[in-house]
């Protein structure tokens, strides 16, 4: 019986996620989402220049032609940043890679595609809040609801932690200890668990969560109004709401692109601020490498700020001060005579 072309495409697709980043890569739900949302894209844009269905591409339709065109079409149509381009990039050539340990009769065709320059981009500044912003922010939510309790925790959280948004809503009761010593267990990318310290204040908010006090201990801590778990759109939601408000008494705060993620750097940076070791930092937000960390020691304006005026100070220029300089009669009146 004659296998279909589709078919030994279709199986090297599920071995790729089945055998390849679940079992051999061991990528976290979070990964495997992004790599199967990514090839999606990918094959609906074979089957459109193709002129076919998805279910009918093989193979032999995986040419570099078809792929450089891809990310073009990802920033053109789609809208994609440079970033997003190049992370969707990275997924199909992990699943070309793939293809080569697994089919060698394609494998001059499988070079070619992996042999394609990701684009260079641009990586601006850091976003952040100063910490009077962010107390600012803080105090905008109505404590005195179950919702106000649950927006003040969950910003007091981010920013306590410098919690990516999913490790935040990913918190369960049992993650947490609320009595000394104060910390919670967040569960990070590629696997990676860390253990952050609370403040007091953190804990005595959390305290007081009903899904605290009376959730199971596999039960999530950030939930809806409907009792499930909170979505990255509902913090982000949240936030925006709050920085709104607290925007009417700080006019630089309309002026913030704002995401869950504003909190992480805030907190990155305030750590910077206060002395506080690039390598524990590195740690505590939980960065693979040390040079993601680097990157908010550049876009920290106050370190800048106080650096020139340490150098302004040890460089002699401002001990000395020139009088004001006041013109005498006896010139005035020879300045009149000419």
């Amino acid at each position: 019986m004659m296998v279909k072309k589709s078919d030994k495409l279709l199986s090297l697709v599920e071995s790729f996620f089945r055998d390849h980043l679940e079992h051999s890569c061991g990528a976290s739900a979070h990964t495997v989402r992004a790599y199967r949302d990514a090839l999606k894209l990918f094959f609906c844009f074979l089957a459109d220049i193709n002129k076919c269905a998805i279910a009918d591409l093989s193979l032999e339709d995986l040419q570099v032609g078809a792929v450089s065109r891809f990310p073009n079409y990802l920033e053109e149509e789609r809208s994609n940043s440079a970033a997003s381009r190049n992370y969707r990039l990275a997924a199909i050539r992990s699943f070309f890679k793939h293809l080569l340990r697994h089919d060698l009769a394609h494998a001059n065709q499988y070079q070619q595609v992996l042999a394609l320059p990701s684009k260079r981009r641009h990586i601006p500044a850091a976003n952040y809040l100063e910490p009077e912003d962010v107390r600012l922010i803080l105090k905008q939510p109505d404590r005195r609801t179950l919702l106000g309790r649950r927006d003040h925790a969950l910003l007091l959280f981010l920013y306590n932690t410098g919690a990516r948004i999913s490790e935040a809503l990913a918190v369960c009761v049992r993650d947490l200890s609320l009595i000394n010593p104060r910390h919670v267990i967040l569960h990070g990318k590629g696997g990676k668990d860390r253990c952050c310290p609370l403040w007091r204040d953190t804990a005595s908010t959390l305290k007081k969560l009903s899904t605290v006090q009376d959730g199971q201990p596999d039960e999530p801590v950030f939930c809806n109004r409907f009792g499930q778990v909170l979505s990255r759109d509902g913090a982000a939601y949240i936030l925006r709401k709050y920085v709104a408000m607290a925007g009417r008494k700080s006019p630089k705060l309309r002026r913030k692109k704002i995401a869950p993620h504003l909190l992480r750097h805030s907190c990155a940076v305030a750590l910077l601020q206060a002395g506080v070791d690039v390598t524990v930092i590195r740690d505590y937000l939980g960065h693979a490498s040390i040079t993601t960390t680097n990157r908010y020691i550049t876009t920290n304006l106050k370190m800048k700020r106080d650096a020139l005026e340490s150098f302004w100070r040890e460089s002699g220029l401002s001990t000395t001060t020139t009088p004001n300089w006041k013109p005498e009669p006896d010139l005035l009146r020879f300045l009149s005579s000419l």
